[in-house]
């Protein structure tokens, strides 16, 4: 199928962006196109004007953050943060979730900003913000806010940005020590949607026991799904197996998955409870040979 018609802009900075999008009611910022293009294809999403990000060069970028975390462009591509010794350093979650993401060609013109700002519950993205207490930062001509991950998605396919705010930026703060990240999900081929996924961030006190957890759900909600009491069962315990476990159980309990043509409810809760299990179990390892000398 072919899109609506729309009328298309490629603007050289971000202001004639901005402009634009709040000279027209019904645009859209395109990015690498790979989740709105499609849509428009089924005629899924109509937008009369398309307004093309790929020539602003200054939202393509990787900083490293005053505090050792990151700072990045939202037009920056995937595949370019999956290559970058920088994101593996400062963001070991964001480089371990990358792979995951379709297939290399689709990376090479996917941006973060564009999966984050389409909100997709089965992306991973999305999960990585909202486990490491991402920043996303937004323009418009009326200045610029600053959205944290747990209020910035709001249901299916629906963030907080508003029609004329643009996504610039993603600022992802640096792990606390003793610290260990995991990422993981299940589909039936690689670069097919996860039909479940996980991702574990776990802080240990240098006693061992559980300082800080955030354990986040992909493709079981309407987004990114932050498994509160799955977390209440680790932190200021000693993690075991037993406790793990319960912790597993507990986030398949309250994810509650819808079934559709690919897999079942029952089916998907069980991959919740699976996928819990093995990232809190690598986050886990990782944090105990992180963790700081008491």
């Amino acid at each position: 199928m072919k899109p609506a018609p729309f009328e298309y802009f490629a603007p050289s900075s971000v202001d004639e962006a901005l402009d634009l999008l709040a000279a027209h009611g019904d645009a859209r910022p395109l990015a690498g196109g790979q989740s709105l293009v499609p849509m428009m294809n089924l005629r899924l999403a109509r937008p009369a004007v398309l307004v093309d990000l790929n020539g602003l060069e200054e939202l393509s970028f990787i900083e490293t953050a005053s505090d050792g975390g990151l700072r990045i462009g939202a037009v920056t591509r995937q595949r370019t943060l999956e290559m970058s010794p920088r994101v593996a350093a400062a963001c070991p979650l964001l480089q371990q979730a990358l792979p995951w993401i379709g297939h290399t060609q689709i990376r090479n013109r996917g941006t973060i900003g564009g999966s984050l700002a389409h909100g997709d519950p089965a992306a991973e993205l999305p999960a990585v913000a909202l486990a490491t207490e991402a920043t996303m930062v937004a323009r418009s001509r009326a200045g610029e806010r600053r959205i944290a991950a747990a209020d910035f998605f709001e249901g299916l396919m629906s963030t907080a940005l508003q029609p004329n705010e643009l996504l610039t930026a993603i600022e992802i703060p640096a792990p606390a020590p003793g610290t260990g990240v995991a990422f993981d999900e299940f589909s039936r081929r690689h670069g097919d949607y996860a039909l479940a996924g996980a991702a574990a961030s776990v802080q240990l006190h240098p006693d061992g026991a559980v300082a800080e957890v955030r354990i986040v759900l992909l493709s079981v909600s309407d987004g990114p799904f932050l498994a509160t009491h799955a977390a209440d069962c680790l932190r200021g315990e000693t993690p075991s197996p037993e406790v793990i476990e319960a912790a597993a159980q507990a986030a398949r309990a309250e994810a509650d998955p819808q079934g559709d043509i690919h897999a079942s409810a029952r089916y998907r809760g069980h991959l919740t409870g699976v996928l819990t299990r093995r990232v809190l179990t690598a986050a886990i390892a990782v944090a105990r040979a992180a963790v700081p000398a008491p």
